[in-house]
């Protein structure tokens, strides 16, 4: 259900802004800042839902769009922080020049071998 006074626009502001500030809790790694803006995305998300499919105009695609490149940039960040966190658990344990499925008796899966890159 929408909020009272509350438009498509705001809400697709609301989770522009929510974005933004998950980009901004990434890059510092501040876990409680990142909970926050990621219920405040998925409320925001919500009440875009609740709106349905109804035909958007320019501006709304506009909006969208913007979301939909941040939410890119969010996935990036995450996915370089796993990659890092994966080679630093190799280095810990040994595992950093061993490509996967290169031991003897292990079956090669393609793109399975690839070292993370951070």
């Amino acid at each position: 259900m929408t909020v009272a006074g509350t438009t498509r626009r705001d809400a697709l502001i609301a989770v522009i802004e929510a974005l933004h500030a998950e980009i901004a809790a990434l890059k510092v790694n501040d876990v409680a800042a990142l909970e926050t803006a990621t219920q405040e995305k998925l409320a925001a998300i919500e009440a875009v839902a609740a709106f349905g499919t109804a035909p958007a105009g320019e501006e709304l695609r506009g909006l969208a769009e913007e979301a939909q490149r941040l939410n890119d940039t969010c996935r990036i960040y995450v996915n370089l922080m796993a990659a890092n966190v994966r080679r630093r658990l190799q280095t810990l344990t040994g595992a950093a020049g061993v490509a996967v499925g290169s031991a003897p008796g292990t079956v090669y899966r393609p793109g399975m071998g690839m070292a993370a890159y951070a």
